[in-house]
């Protein structure tokens, strides 16, 4: 069982920052998903609390889901991440104040889904972004796709087929940022915007971010419903995805 799971919190005035803080690279795992669930909602019902800001800590935003294990686990733990990633990313996607993403460093697969699930998206000049989870070869899971598509719109297939990293000019073009920023002032800026947008009426906030926001929410609920989610499930947890995953932690392991 992994136990360095932490999400913290630490306020910036009406903001507050929300840090990621699991092991070197703030891997994705079922236990960080319910911690961050749980955050998002005490923040929204916190009064004190107008916007948040969503970042990792140490050098890295997020490197994605935690493979090894994914792997060394048995399928039931990879049906628990699939509900808690949609959990998680509907939550953080839903929130109805404004939040912004201070992406620091990489910020990969599962670590670019949450990015982009938030409301503005701001990036270290020296990070690198990317959904690749093709180039890992796992299906993407309703809710991590279409968020996606909501922050991409038509360059989505470059990003989902490419299944590339960006860096941070490239992925203003394709609509995954916003601004680009040095590494010392990225969350700084993140935090003056979201206390610009977190100056605005709550109520027309909340509003406008339902009525853009409602009809991704209803394809990833209805998509699930039909069971989209269950062929990823079972392709997370296939014994070739497994092998396929074991050898790529492998080759990384050797390389370092």
């Amino acid at each position: 069982m992994v136990t360095d799971t932490v999400v913290g919190v630490r306020r910036e005035g009406s903001v507050a920052v929300v840090e990621l803080s699991r092991g070197k690279v703030n891997a994705i795992d079922v236990e960080l998903m319910e911690e961050l669930g749980t955050t998002l909602d005490r923040l929204e019902h916190d009064p004190d609390v107008g916007a948040l800001v969503l970042t990792g800590a140490g050098r890295v935003f997020s490197a994605g889901v935690d493979l090894r294990r994914v792997v060394d686990s048995d399928p039931g733990y990879v049906e628990r991440l699939v509900a808690g990633l949609r959990d998680g990313l509907e939550a953080l996607f839903c929130f109805p104040k404004p939040t912004v993403a201070a992406v620091n460093g990489a910020a990969v697969a599962g670590g670019c889904i949450l990015a982009c699930a938030c409301d503005r998206r701001l990036m270290a000049d020296n990070a690198r972004i990317g959904a690749s989870e093709l180039a890992v070869g796992v299906p993407f899971p309703v809710a991590a796709l279409e968020i996606v598509r909501h922050a991409c719109g038509s360059r989505t297939e470059d990003v989902v087929y490419s299944a590339r990293l960006f860096d941070a000019q490239e992925a203003m073009t394709v609509g995954m940022v916003h601004e680009v920023h040095t590494a010392d002032a990225v969350l700084e800026r993140a935090v003056a915007v979201a206390a610009e947008f977190a100056a605005r009426a709550p109520l027309a906030y909340r509003l406008a971010k339902q009525q853009l926001r409602g009809p991704v929410l209803e394809r990833i609920r209805s998509d699930a419903a039909a069971g989209a989610d269950k062929t990823a499930i079972g392709e997370w947890a296939a014994p070739h995805t497994a092998r396929n995953l074991r050898q790529q932690l492998e080759r990384l392991t050797a390389a370092r």
